[in-house]
C-alpha cells in the first residue's frame, strides 16, 4: 500500500530532519525550509498532510496556509508553533488549520496528530467514493446542460452540509424528487446512516402513524407480538424521505411536528418518549398552500418541514437537457438489453425536442426503454418512439410529412402553443446551423439580433 505524503515546512533543520528520521518508514516525508519552496512543491504534487511552521522567515505560516488552501483545500494542515505564538494558532484554526503542535515537539504526540489528520483524509475519500457511486447510479437527475438544473445541483450541494435541517422538495411528477433527496443524504454528514423512503400516499391513513412512529405490542388488533420500530427510528443517524407528505393524516401531522420540534417520538400504544436523531426530507407535488387554507395541512408543520425548499424544474423548463438525457438512456438500455444503438435520427430527435413531457424524466426514460427494446437497427427512428396523440386541447407533436408543421386533426390543436413550439424549433435549428453564433442565427431567420436574443431567452432556449 502506498504511503501517505507528509510535507514539513519549517526553517529549522533539526525539526525537518527529526520528523523525517522518526516517521520516514511510516509516511513519505519531504522537508522545505521556506514557505515559497513548500508551496511550489505542493503546486506540482499535493501531499495529504502538511506540517507548517507559523514563524517562518519571509512569507509567514498564516500567509502560506491561505496559499496552500487556494491550491488544494483538501490538504490537511497542522501548524507547528512555539508557546509564545498560541494566539496566532487560534487565528490559523479559524482559517482552516486542522490542528497544531507546540515546540519542542513530542514525537509520540505528533504521530497521533498526524494519524488523526489522515483519518480525516480517509473519511473525505470515502464520502467522495459514495458520491461518485450515487452519481453513477442516478445520473439522469443530474445531467445538466441547462442552467435551471445546474442551479439546483449547486443548491443541493450547499444544503446537504447540514446533518438535520429539514428540506421540502417541490416538483412535478417524474422530475426526480427522490433522487434529489438521495443526493442530499449522500452529500451530508449522515451519509453512513440509512436512507429510507416512505410513500405516504401508498400507506392507509389509519396505518401511517404506526409506520412512522412504531407501536407497542398489543397496541391494536393485528399488531406484531413484539411491537415494531417506526421508520423514523429505523432511519436514525440517517435520512427519512417522506414522499407525498401532503397525504399524512392529521394525527400523523401532529406527531411529526412534535418530532421536528424536540426530536422525540412515542410509539403507538406507549406513554414513553424517545430521542431520535433523524433528518427529515419531504416532497410533494400537491399545493400545500391551498391545503393549509382548507385546514387539510398544518401550517406550523409546513414551516418546520420547509426550513429549506428545493424546487425541481420540469423537463419543459430544462429542454436543453432532453437530448443529453435521451443519449444517457441509450447507453443505459444498450447495456441492459445487449443492444448497439449508436445514435438518434434527425427526425426522431426533432420529435423528442417538440414533445410535451408531462411525465418529465420518468416519461422520457420509459419511452427510451421501449424504443431501445424494439429498435431493430443501430439508429433510433421516429417509429421506435411511438409517441401517442395528446389529449384534446394540447399540441399534437407528431410531425406531418413535410416535417415542419403538426398535423391538424378532427380533435383540433392549440394554435398559440403550436406557434411557440415552432418558434422554439426554428430558433434551435438556426443556432445549430450557425454554430451557436446568435448574429448569424438571427440573419437566417431574417430578424435583428436584439429580437432574436429576446425571443430565445423568453422561450428558455439555452445557447451553450
Amino acid at each position: 500500500m502506498a504511503k501517505f505524503k507528509v510535507y514539513v515546512i519549517d526553517d529549522e533543520d533539526i525539526i525537518r530532519d527529526g520528523i523525517k528520521a522518526a516517521f520516514n518508514k511510516k509516511y513519505r516525508i519531504e522537508g522545505f525550509d521556506t514557505a515559497e519552496k513548500g508551496i511550489e512543491a505542493i503546486g506540482k504534487k499535493a501531499p495529504e498532510v502538511t506540517l507548517l511552521d507559523i514563524g517562518l522567515p519571509g512569507m509567514s505560516g498564516l500567509e502560506a496556509m491561505e496559499k496552500i488552501k487556494a491550491i488544494d483545500d483538501d490538504i490537511v494542515i497542522i501548524m507547528i508553533t512555539g508557546m509564545e505564538e498560541v494566539k496566532t494558532v487560534v487565528s490559523a484554526m479559524k482559517k482552516g488549520a486542522h490542528n497544531y503542535i507546540v515546540k519542542p515537539l513530542d514525537m509520540n504526540e505528533l504521530e497521533v496528530t498526524i494519524d488523526n489528520a489522515l483519518e480525516t483524509v480517509k473519511l473525505r475519500r470515502e464520502v467522495r467514493a459514495l458520491q461518485e457511486k450515487y452519481l453513477e447510479e442516478n445520473v439522469p437527475c443530474f445531467i445538466a446542460e441547462s442552467e435551471a438544473i445546474q442551479n439546483v445541483m449547486e443548491f443541493v450541494n450547499n444544503i446537504a452540509k447540514s446533518p438535520d435541517t429539514p428540506v421540502l422538495i417541490q416538483g412535478e411528477t417524474g422530475t426526480g424528487k427522490e433522487l434529489v433527496a438521495s443526493a442530499i443524504h449522500y452529500r451530508s454528514p449522515n451519509y453512513k446512516g440509512p436512507f429510507i423512503t416512505v410513500n405516504c400516499s401508498a400507506i392507509p391513513k389509519d396505518l401511517i402513524e404506526s409506520e412512522l412512529f412504531g407501536y407497542e405490542k398489543g397496541a391494536f388488533s393485528g399488531a406484531l407480538p413484539g411491537g415494531k420500530k417506526g421508520m423514523i427510528e429505523e432511519a436514525e443517524d440517517g435520512t427519512l424521505f417522506l414522499d407525498e407528505v401532503g397525504d399524512l393524516s392529521s394525527e400523523a401531522q401532529a406527531k411529526l411536528l412534535r418530532f421536528l420540534e424536540n426530536g422525540e417520538i412515542s410509539a403507538v400504544g406507549s406513554t414513553k418518549t424517545k430521542k431520535v436523531r433523524t433528518r427529515i426530507v419531504s416532497a410533494t407535488n400537491k399545493d400545500l398552500a391551498t391545503m393549509m387554507e382548507h385546514e387539510e395541512f398544518r401550517e406550523d408543520l409546513y414551516f418546520r418541514l420547509a426550513v429549506v425548499k428545493v424546487a425541481i424544474p420540469s423537463l419543459e423548463e430544462r429542454r436543453a437537457d432532453i437530448m443529453p438525457l435521451a443519449k444517457f438512456f441509450i447507453d443505459q438500455y444498450n447495456k441492459k438489453f445487449g443492444k448497439n444503438i449508436e445514435s438518434i435520427s434527425p427526425e426522431a430527435e426533432q420529435l423528442l425536442k417538440l414533445h410535451k413531457w408531462t411525465g418529465n424524466i420518468r416519461e422520457l426514460r420509459n419511452m427510451m426503454e421501449r424504443a431501445i427494446l424494439v429498435c431493430a437497427g443501430t439508429l433510433l427512428e421516429p417509429e421506435d418512439l411511438a409517441l401517442e396523440r395528446k389529449p384534446k386541447g394540447e399540441v399534437e407533436n407528431v410531425l406531418s410529412g413535410n416535417g415542419k408543421f403538426p398535423r391538424l386533426t378532427d380533435e383540433g390543436l392549440d394554435l398559440e402553443s403550436t406557434q411557440e413550439e415552432l418558434e422554439k424549433y426554428y430558433i434551435e435549428e438556426a443556432l445549430r446551423l450557425a454554430g451557436g453564433n446568435e448574429s448569424k442565427a438571427a440573419k437566417l431567420l431574417k430578424i435583428n439580433h436584439h429580437t432574436f436574443r429576446y425571443r430565445r431567452k423568453k422561450l428558455g432556449i439555452e445557447n451553450e
